[in-house]
């Protein structure tokens, strides 16, 4: 099957920087809620370069899963 529109790459490109800030607001949130029982508060800094790392997988997995929307929709579409 060929595929139409934009690759797996291209998305995850493009939605790359989303992931990141969705998962270093996450991160920060996530230590707010482990401070309550001792842990320290990540700083902005820290909750940036893990949302880096994090965020890298999450978007890669969202892009695979928009692609795959995209070919269901394009062999629905195709008499």
């Amino acid at each position: 099957m060929i595929h139409s529109g934009w690759s797996t790459r291209k998305i995850a490109l493009a939605l790359y920087p989303f992931g990141v800030g969705a998962a270093a607001v996450n991160v920060f949130f996530a230590s707010l809620i482990f401070s309550w029982v001792g842990w320290p508060i990540a700083s902005i800094a820290w909750s940036i370069g893990l949302g880096c790392l994090i965020g890298a997988p999450a978007t890669w997995y969202f892009a695979r899963h928009i692609r795959r929307l995209m070919d269901s929709a394009d062999e629905k579409a195709v008499p």
